[in-house]
């Protein structure tokens, strides 16, 4: 135990506080706030992070270390043996590499899904109104301009790929508003989590739903998981709502298929490289869009911070983590 210290790459804005608290059970606190990948790897090499047991990261320091590749692990000192990821996505960890190398990862389930639910709901509502030709109409003194009815939410069917936490809290909202919600995973739920939703296979989940709602992890099986032919199989007039990961979707792809009339319209809150946005999308009327903000609360975001700190803790006091990645479970 006397030997465990823990690092904190980038910085904290709601828990610096309870980041100096874990002094109480660490040999030592290492802090690296920012600079570049080839400095971080320097410092990792030369032995600065000798002894920490347990990491911070987030995906906002993916920006100082770049991605957790095979590189990067074979970098970080042997010590290490846990990473406390701040991110309910972690696509830029190379889970199997760190399982490899007996690191394991925890992310930050649950205290992301009523945030992105939120945006969800927020998204999908926009899309259903299409308010997007009439938010630039008004600001440029056009009154409605382009404008175009919309469609209710209401007995519409729901279509949600993923039910996890993020998926089932929109399936609770959406049902507010007397949508009808069916579902697919890769495996059903019990029927004490459905809550009455239709668990139905990937084909007819886009055959048959009105509106589609995007809510998987990014992994190599779930990259342009929706393409053209997905858009194929779709309803006429679909609308999809995508609050997960960007690369989940064929961005060229959709913009061909809302050309086409076959998505009638999309609410996106991530893209396939962020921050670029695909100019067919910036173009588009019927598109709403927002800059990945799904989980940018005061509330959100410091319940997630406590969540790694927490991870961090019993990693080392314990061993083990709260909300270890599915991959790594046994």
């Amino acid at each position: 135990m006397t030997q465990r210290a823990a690092l904190l790459i980038g910085v904290l804005t709601h828990t610096e506080k309870e980041w100096q608290e874990c002094d109480k059970f660490t040999s030592k606190l290492h802090h690296y706030p920012e600079g570049l990948r080839e400095d971080f790897l320097s410092k990792c090499r030369k032995g600065d992070f000798d002894g920490v047991y347990a990491m911070y990261r987030s995906n906002d320091s993916n920006s100082i270390t770049g991605n957790f590749n095979e590189e990067l692990l074979d970098a970080l000192p042997k010590s290490l043996k846990f990473i406390c990821h701040n991110g309910a996505g972690y696509d830029n960890i190379d889970i199997p590499a760190c399982t490899k190398r007996g690191i394991s990862v925890s992310s930050t389930p649950i205290a992301v899904n009523n945030a992105t639910a939120d945006v969800a709901l927020l998204l999908m509502l926009g899309a259903l109104r299409n308010v997007t030709q009439a938010f630039q109409a008004v600001r440029q003194g056009k009154w409605r301009g382009n404008f175009s009815l919309g469609h209710d939410p209401k007995d519409k069917v729901l279509g949600i790929l993923g039910m996890g936490g993020i998926g089932s809290a929109v399936a609770h909202r959406a049902k507010a508003f007397g949508m009808k919600i069916q579902y697919h995973n890769r495996h059903q739920l019990p029927a004490s989590e459905e809550e009455g939703a239709k668990y139905v296979s990937f084909d007819e989940l886009l055959k048959t739903s009105d509106v589609l709602s995007l809510n998987l992890a990014l992994n190599p099986s779930t990259r342009h998981i929706i393409a053209k032919p997905q858009f194929d199989q779709m309803k006429d007039g679909i609308i999809i709502v995508n609050t997960a990961r960007g690369p989940i979707m064929d961005e060229a792809a959709l913009v061909d298929a809302l050309k086409s009339g076959k998505v009638w319209t999309a609410g996106l809150d991530v893209f396939e490289e962020e921050p670029k946005i695909h100019p067919g999308l910036l173009e588009a009327e019927n598109v709403v869009l927002l800059p990945h903000i799904g989980t940018a609360t005061v509330e959100t975001q410091r319940d997630m911070e406590q969540l790694v700190l927490d991870n961090l803790k019993s990693a080392i006091k314990e061993d083990k983590l709260i909300t270890q990645v599915p991959e790594q479970k046994k």
